[in-house]
């Protein structure tokens, strides 16, 4: 068995390991649960291009790849909680985040 038989293994393994999240963005019961759960996916597969890049010995490539994917990731979840946390109650709010009484 070869590293890189090893590396395509350890591959399918984070690629199964993405399907739990994948039900929990298709049935999960806030929209809180299904930010956490695309997070979760976008981190497996920043790991998942690392492991891509030493299968075709090109990690240096796949590392400036991954690094990306992992920023658009991270910003994208928090813009996304950023406005469910806005949005959620639909009450007006001043500076300091206290609830506006009409």
């Amino acid at each position: 068995m070869t590293f890189e038989d090893f590396a395509v293994g350890v591959g399918l393994a984070i690629f199964f390991l993405m399907l739990p999240p994948l039900w929990r963005i298709i049935k999960g019961p806030s929209a809180l649960d299904r930010i956490v759960a695309v997070n979760v996916i976008g981190t497996k597969t920043a790991v998942l291009l690392i492991v891509i890049g030493i299968v075709f010995k090109r990690v240096e490539m796949f590392v400036d790849f991954a690094l990306a994917y992992a920023l658009l990731n991270f910003t994208g979840s928090l813009a996304a909680a950023r406005f469910l946390h806005k949005t959620k109650t639909g009450d007006e709010v001043d500076e300091e985040g206290a609830a506006i009484e009409s």
